[in-house]
């Protein structure tokens, strides 16, 4: 008995005196035994709970992995060195801090975390194509993630870009259901859209592109408005959004349904999942996600003709990578969406039975592969990539039972590039970051309507090449950037400069000035690949043969300002900008061509001005109360008057630019009133606008003043914690709330279905559920 007990007695002393020992070491940052690895814990600062799921990533690599439930991590297999590392969890600041690792050694390292709800400092790459703190990028980025997506009950892309400062979502058809983005009061055509970087979305995908992308497949998005982002692509006139897809960064998986219900007449229903797996040392992991949407026709003004269509979309994809060395890494990801939509009435019938049928059979299939690998203490690095993207669309746009208006579209968008990044302890005057690359770029397309005696190919072809440096001073950082492009539908390359100042005195002010140009081609666009019905009967959209390129010239300014209320934290950003456009591309109403059908002409105008304030304003109280309101007030205008139709002879102008409200805005309100339980409150404002109506329903042609809408949204989420940390979330709601809904539809087979604005649903209800680990 006695030499077990002191047996026991020196055992414990001794695992005490370890403990001890290694304990002071890991509150040191220190080294125990087996080296070529990195061991570290994610903690709260004030409670010192752990936080399970924080993403931790070796900014030198690339490398990155997630804590598990305890808060702990590990990286292994790593070459003696020192390295950074940048933690970041939602709802906490994100850190970063350096460690060595030798071969002797385990480095031990913890992140005391301090709460932040206002979420201003995340990781962007669209700023300069590399990655850098949203407060230190050189122009105003502003980031969507998944927790807007929970709050706004979003389940497509299409849903969650109205919540974001100069953004404004519309519905552009009665029938299909095509939405379009507008940037700063510019359409569609005038932004980029982006998959990781990459510009594979073509003028075909972009008709309804938005809706087709399913928000279980984003990690977040990026919103650059005006031509910041130059290095993208020139055509990002009025902004680029870059879709950043998720990446697999630890073992999980999640399960999610959502059932809505349109005005007490339509259901829709979404099913969607996601899976990632990642290997223990982080040499390759692998993250999948798969959708189903459902959605019946629905019909608000009881004319037998559908205001919102009947939709059917499954989507399926996958991001893998695979590591061979620590200073590379290879990246593949595909992504497949099979999509049936169609708009009219008598759905029982085929389209050409049908009094008005829109009807489109979308197969996408897209991929990227791209090899990155760094050196000489990774402050060199050099990318290869290439996208591509197939889209096959099936489509039926007619009216008054015409048996000829099926057709059939091919489209094939790739693209391939290079770009180099090297640190430089020194250029000039300061050290700096220089950027150079190349890309090439492609679009084959060939529609044909038969109906419509349509048979139009289109080869698109851009060679590209960009530069840029960016010098980082105590106080101020300078980008100087160009961009050049080779059209092919254009004779002359196309130099796009682009300037950015940042002037940042502290870590909670930055102001920002930018100067950039960009360009549109003569070519075909979204709207010019989509028929509208007008009084029964189609409506193309022709290019002039005469058709020049449109250019423009860009200026903005913005302070963004961080600072602490007592217990509240607070951010403001206050953004002027400028868009002048010359040769500016209109459509004109030109009657019928030689086969009969109406027409409208795209054109060169005289010119127009795009200018306004963004305003964006943050308060949270940690995770008890947080508020996040913008609001953009702006006018757009044609330097001279420009004709849109023509009635008895009579050239209707408009000098305003038509579906351009001078004053939109957003705000989200989410709360914690209690463990497990969320409430978050939403809304959007549209101001007064004009659009276009065309005779059909009515007896002439008229420009109609819209009036303006406020679309507001409650959803309320609760969780369990079932075993082995599984969770379910469950969720109801309703959107729309005061069902507000254009009250002038046009009715019947007659109607202008491109007569249509304002909240793309009625007053919706709906229900769901969350399963994940």
């Amino acid at each position: 008995m006695n030499i077990n007990y002191y047996s026991m007695k020196k055992l414990l002393n001794t695992l005490t005196l370890l403990f001890t020992i290694v304990g002071i070491c890991s509150a040191h940052g220190m080294e125990i035994k087996e080296g070529n690895m990195i061991s570290g814990h994610v903690i709260e600062a004030y409670t010192e709970n752990n936080i399970p799921y924080a993403n931790i990533l070796i900014v030198e690599t690339g490398e990155g992995t997630s804590s598990n439930e305890q808060g702990q991590f590990e990286f292994r297999r790593l070459k003696p060195g020192t390295y950074t590392l940048r933690v970041s969890a939602i709802g906490y600041i994100t850190q970063s801090k350096q460690v060595t690792v030798n071969s002797g050694y385990t480095a031990v390292i913890h992140f005391k975390m301090k709460e932040e709800a206002l979420m201003i400092n995340e990781v962007v790459v669209s700023a300069n194509r590399n990655e850098v703190r949203r407060q230190d990028a050189p122009v105003v980025v502003n980031v969507i993630n998944p927790l807007l997506f929970e709050k706004v009950n979003s389940t497509d892309m299409a849903k969650s870009l109205n919540y974001v400062p100069g953004l404004r979502v519309e519905n552009n058809c009665q029938n299909c259901g095509f939405p379009q983005v507008r940037i700063n009061g510019l359409e569609g055509p005038y932004s980029q859209i982006l998959i990781n970087s990459r510009p594979v979305i073509s003028a075909l995908s972009g008709v309804y592109g938005l809706e087709q992308i399913p928000v279980n497949m984003i990690e977040r998005v990026e919103v650059v408005r005006g031509g910041g982002s130059a290095l993208f692509g020139a055509n990002a006139v009025g902004g680029t959004i870059n879709i950043i897809t998720k990446d697999p960064v630890d073992n999980s998986f999640q399960i999610s349904g959502n059932f809505n219900n349109y005005g007490g007449r339509a259901w829709e229903q979404y099913m969607g999942a996601n899976a990632s797996l990642v290997a223990k040392d982080n040499s390759y992991g692998i993250a999948v996600y798969e959708s189903y949407r459902n959605r019946n026709p629905y019909d608000h003004d009881e004319d037998g003709f559908s205001e919102l269509g009947k939709l059917n979309m499954n989507t399926f994809g996958l991001r893998t990578y695979y590591r061979p060395t620590t200073m590379s890494r290879i990246s593949i990801e595909y992504h497949t969406t099979n999509e049936t939509r169609r708009g009219g009435n008598k759905f029982d019938y085929q389209p050409h039975e049908s009094d008005i049928t829109e009807q489109t059979k979308h197969i996408i299939n897209s991929g990227g592969i791209a090899y990155d690998y760094a050196w000489n203490e990774y402050r060199d690095k050099l990318s290869f990539y290439g996208s591509v993207q197939h889209t096959d669309r099936d489509s039926y746009y007619g009216a008054q039972r015409d048996p000829n208006a099926y057709g059939k579209t091919n489209d094939l968008t790739w693209v391939v590039g290079a770009t180099y990044t090297g640190m430089m302890k020194k250029c000039l005057f300061a050290p700096a970051t220089l950027t150079v690359g190349s890309e090439f770029q492609e679009n084959r397309l060939h529609d044909i309507m038969t109906g419509y005696n349509r048979d139009m190919k289109q080869d698109v072809r851009i060679a590209s090449a960009f530069l840029q440096n960016e010098w980082d001073m105590k106080l101020f950082s300078l980008l100087l950037g160009v961009r050049m492009d080779k059209h092919n539908l254009i004779d002359n390359p196309i130099l796009s400069p682009r300037v950015n100042l940042l002037f940042k005195p502290s870590g909670n002010l930055q102001a920002r000035l930018t100067y950039s140009t960009g360009f549109r081609a003569p070519q075909a666009y979204d709207e010019d690949l989509h028929v509208t019905a007008v009084g029964g009967e189609g409506v193309q959209i022709t290019l002039a043969d005469n058709l020049q390129e449109e250019r423009s010239n860009s200026f903005s300014g913005s302070i963004d300002w961080t600072t602490q209320l007592g217990h509240w934290q607070s951010n403001i950003l206050v953004e002027g900008f400028y868009t002048g456009l010359s040769d500016v591309f209109v459509l004109e109403d030109i009657g019928q061509n030689s086969s009969g059908f109406a027409i409208k002409e795209r054109r060169n105008g005289s010119g127009a001005h795009v200018y306004g304030v963004n305003v964006e304003t943050k308060f949270a109280h940690g995770k008890d109360v947080s508020l996040q309101m913008g609001v953009t007030a702006q006018r757009s205008r044609y330097k001279n008057p420009e004709a849109w139709t023509e009635v008895d002879g009579v050239e209707l102008t408009t000098k305003r630019m038509p579906r351009t409200p001078e004053l939109y805005g957003y705000f989200t309100l989410s709360t914690e009133p209690m463990k497990n339980l969320s409430i978050a409150l939403s809304g959007t404002y549209t101001g007064d606008m004009i659009v276009p109506h065309y005779a059909g329903y009515i007896q002439n042609d008229r420009m109609e003043e819209t009036p303006d809408f406020f679309d507001l949204g409650l959803k309320a989420d609760y969780t369990f914690v079932l075993r082995d940390h599984i969770k379910l979330q469950m969720s109801a709601g309703v959107q729309n709330i005061f069902d507000s809904f254009q009250k002038d539809l046009d009715k019947g087979e007659f109607r202008d279905s491109g007569y249509f604005y304002g909240p793309t649903a009625p007053r919706t209800f709906f229900v769901g559920f969350k399963i994940m680990n």
